[in-house]
C-alpha cells in the first residue's frame, strides 16, 4: 500500500512518490456503550498510598471552607428575609466560591509537594541513567491543515533526539493527516519526502492521509489503532505543535513497559516559543503557576488522572479495549462525534480497570500556545462545545467518581463566565433597588455597592471579600514563591524581582482581558445551548495580528458596551463608575488590549528586559534549538 491512502481529496500523483506504509497489524477497537458497563477495580500496584485521605483533605477542605463562606454570606443577606435576587446571589456565590476554593486547596498541596522535592511516581527519574526500552513504541502526530514544514521540523528534531539516546530502533513516527485542502495535502507529501531524505536510510517515519476525517481527531487515532495497533503495544500522542526530548520519550516508554496496570502517563507540557505579548504572558504563567496546580492535581487524582489529548504515553491494548467512542445521542450540537475526546477516553479506560497517571515533574515535554487572545478564544469556543457535550457522558454507567469529577470540572469551567457576569450584575442591582433607584430618578449621590454591603455587616463583608480574593490570587503567589526557592527556576525566570514584576504584570493584563474572555465565553455557552456548531478550523501558530476592520468587527460591540456601562454608571453616581472601573476599562480597552497582546514588538521589548522569560528560553534544551533551526532552514522566509 502506498504511503498515502488515496481518496477523492488526494492530489493526483502524490501517492506514487511516497514510500509504502508498514504492513498492517489490525487490532479490534469496539465502540463502547455509555448505557452499559461496570467499573473494574483489579489490584493496581501503581496506585499511590492513602488516596482516600488525600481526596478527603482536598474535597473535604474545600467543602468546609465553602460551608463557612456560605454561612457568612447568608448572614449578610438574611436581614429582612432573602428575596429572589438575594437567593440567586447566594447560589452564585456558593458555586463560584467552591470553584475557587478547590483550586486553592489543590494549589496548597502542590506547593507543599514542590517544597518537599519528592521522587517521581512509578520509579521514574528526571535525570538519572536512561532505562532500556524493549517494547516497540509508535509516536502518533495527528494533523489537520497545518504548516507542513513546521511540523516536520519538530518531528525531525524528536527523531534525532531519540537517535542520540541510542534507542531509536524501538520507535516509529506516524504522521496521521486529516487535511482536506488539496494544496496542503500536496505540501505535506513534499515536506514528508524532504524529511525522509534529510533523515537518510535510518528514517523511521511514515505518512498516512485518510480518505475522510470522520470523528475528527479521535477517529484519526482510532483508524491507526484498528489498522496498525497490533504491532505497537504502546504509543505516544503528539499535537502538531508538540516537541519532546528523546530521553523523556524513552523514560515514558520504559515506565509503561515496567507497569502492567498502567494505561496512560500524562506529562505536563511546558509552553515555549512565545513571541507575542499574549503568548509570552501565557508561557510565563504556565511555567510559574502551572507546576503548583499540576502537582496538587496529580497528588489527589492518583491513578485516576485526566488526559489532555497530547504529550502522553498510552498502552495500545487498553485504549483499543476501552476507548472506542460512541456517537452521542440527542440534539445538535451535543449529539454526534465526541469533540473533547480525551476526557472521555480517560474515563472509559479507568472504567476498564486501568491506572492513569500524571507525572508533572518529568521535564522535556513542550507545546506552543496561541499567539493572541483572539486565537485562544477561537480554540476555546471549540473546547466549550466539546466540554458541554460531556453532559451526555456524565450519566454513563460504571464510571469512576473521579472521572465524573473531571467531566464536571470541564463543564463547569465554561459556566463560570456567565455566572461571574450574573453575580456582578445582581451584586449591583440589589443595592440599587434598596437605595430607591428608579428610571425616573437615576442619580444617587455617592452610591457604591460596597457602601451598601458594608452597612449590612462591615467586618463580615470585608472578611468574605479578602478571603475570596486571597484564594483567587494565592496560587499565583505560591507559584512565584516556588520559583524563587528553586535556584535554577529563579535564574531561568530572570531572578526573583523580574519574576515578581512578571507576576504583577500578568495579573494586571489578565484582569483587563477578563471582561473580554467573560463576554466571549458567555456568548459561546449561549451559542452551544442554541445549537450552533463550532466547526473545525486549523490553528494559527505564530502571527496573532488582525487588521483594524476585523478587530472592530470582533470587539467593537464590547467597546460600545463599555461606553454604555460607563455612561449609565456615571449617571447613577461617579462613585459607582469608580467601583465598576475594572470591568468598564476591560470593555473600553478591548480593541487596544487585544491588539497589544498580539504584538511581537511588545513581547520582544519585555523579553529584552527579561520579563516573562522562562528557563527554556534563557537556556533552551537541544531538541528545541534543533527544531527552531530546522524551521528557519526549511520554513517560509521571514517577512
Amino acid at each position: 500500500m502506498d504511503g498515502m491512502t488515496v481518496g477523492a481529496a488526494t492530489p493526483q500523483g502524490a501517492a506514487a512518490a511516497l514510500p509504502p506504509l508498514p504492513p498492517e497489524s489490525p487490532m479490534a477497537m469496539p465502540v463502547q456503550s455509555l448505557d452499559r458497563g461496570e467499573l473494574a477495580n483489579p489490584p493496581r500496584p501503581t496506585t499511590p498510598p492513602n488516596m482516600a485521605w488525600r481526596r478527603f483533605a482536598v474535597i473535604g477542605g474545600a467543602a468546609l471552607l465553602t460551608t463557612i463562606a456560605t454561612y457568612q454570606m447568608w448572614w449578610l443577606l438574611r436581614g429582612g428575609g432573602i428575596d429572589v435576587l438575594e437567593g440567586t446571589l447566594l447560589v452564585l456565590f456558593v458555586a463560584l466560591f467552591a470553584w475557587i476554593v478547590q483550586a486553592f486547596v489543590g494549589a496548597v498541596a502542590g506547593f507543599v509537594l514542590l517544597l518537599q522535592r519528592r521522587p517521581l511516581r512509578m520509579g521514574m527519574s528526571a535525570d538519572g541513567p536512561l532505562p532500556e526500552v524493549t517494547t516497540p513504541t509508535a509516536l502518533l502526530m495527528p494533523i489537520y491543515n497545518e504548516d507542513p514544514e513546521r511540523l516536520m521540523a519538530g518531528l525531525q528534531a524528536m527523531h534525532e533526539s531519540l537517535a542520540a539516546s541510542g534507542q531509536l530502533g524501538r520507535f516509529d513516527f506516524f504522521v496521521l493527516s486529516d487535511t482536506r485542502r488539496p494544496e496542503i495535502q500536496a505540501a505535506e507529501a513534499a515536506a514528508f519526502m524532504a524529511l525522509r531524505a534529510r533523515l537518510g536510510t535510518g528514517a523511521r517515519v511514515h505518512y498516512r492521509l485518510r480518505d475522510d476525517n470522520s470523528e475528527r481527531k479521535s477517529g484519526n487515532i482510532a483508524d491507526w489503532v484498528r489498522r496498525w495497533g497490533g504491532a505497537w503495544p504502546q504509543f505516544l500522542i503528539l499535537d502538531a505543535d508538540s516537541v519532546m526530548d528523546g530521553a523523556t520519550i524513552v523514560r515514558l516508554a520504559a515506565a509503561m513497559e515496567r507497569h502492567d496496570d498502567v494505561a496512560l502517563i500524562q506529562t505536563l507540557p511546558v509552553i515555549v516559543n512565545g513571541n507575542t505579548l499574549f503568548a509570552r504572558m501565557q508561557q510565563f504563567a504556565g511555567r510559574v503557576y502551572g507546576p503548583v496546580i499540576a502537582y496538587g492535581v496529580a497528588w489527589w487524582h492518583g491513578a485516576e488522572s485526566n488526559y489532555w489529548g497530547h504529550n502522553a504515553m498510552i498502552r495500545t491494548r487498553a485504549f483499543a479495549e476501552c476507548a472506542g467512542l460512541p456517537e452521542l445521542r440527542g440534539v445538535k450540537p451535543f449529539a454526534g462525534t465526541v469533540l473533547s475526546h480525551d476526557f472521555v477516553e480517560a474515563a472509559l479506560m479507568r472504567r476498564g480497570g486501568w491506572a492513569l497517571h500524571m507525572i508533572p515533574g518529568l521535564p522535556g515535554s513542550y507545546e506552543e500556545g496561541p499567539p493572541s487572545l483572539t486565537d485562544m478564544l477561537v480554540r476555546d469556543r471549540r473546547w466549550c462545545q466539546g466540554n458541554l457535550q460531556h453532559g451526555g457522558v456524565l450519566p454513563a454507567r460504571g464510571l469512576h467518581w473521579v472521572s465524573r469529577w473531571h467531566l464536571l470540572i470541564g463543564i463547569g469551567h465554561y459556566f463560570t463566565a456567565p455566572m461571574w457576569a450574573m453575580l456582578m450584575l445582581i451584586g449591583v442591582s440589589i443595592p440599587l433597588l434598596h437605595e430607591g433607584f428608579s428610571w425616573g430618578q437615576l442619580s444617587i449621590e455617592g452610591f457604591t455597592p460596597t457602601a451598601y454591603w458594608r452597612e449590612q455587616d462591615g467586618d463580615r463583608f470585608v472578611g468574605v471579600f479578602i478571603v475570596t480574593m486571597t484564594m483567587l490570587l494565592a496560587p499565583k503567589l505560591m507559584g512565584w514563591m516556588a520559583t524563587v526557592i528553586d535556584p535554577a527556576m529563579r535564574r531561568g525566570c530572570g531572578g526573583a524581582w523580574r519574576a515578581f514584576v512578571g507576576m504583577l504584570l500578568e495579573t494586571l493584563l489578565a484582569a483587563l482581558m477578563a471582561p473580554v474572555t467573560m463576554w466571549v465565553q458567555s456568548r459561546g455557552v449561549a451559542e452551544v445551548l442554541a445549537g450552533k456548531d463550532s466547526g473545525w478550523e486549523s490553528q494559527r501558530r505564530d502571527d496573532g495580528t488582525l487588521p483594524l476592520r476585523e478587530l472592530l468587527r470582533l470587539y467593537g460591540g464590547l467597546t460600545l458596551a463599555g461606553v454604555v456601562a460607563a455612561v449609565a454608571a456615571w449617571m447613577v453616581s461617579p462613585m459607582l463608575l469608580a467601583w465598576m472601573s475594572p470591568v468598564v476599562l476591560g470593555l473600553l480597552l478591548a480593541i487596544p488590549i487585544v491588539a497589544l497582546g498580539a504584538s511581537r514588538a511588545a513581547g520582544q521589548w519585555l523579553r529584552r528586559r527579561r520579563i516573562f522569560v522562562t528557563p527554556e528560553e534563557l537556556a533552551p534544551p537541544p531538541v528545541l534549538v534543533r527544531a527552531t533551526r530546522l524551521r528557519e532552514e526549511h520554513g517560509p522566509p521571514a517577512d
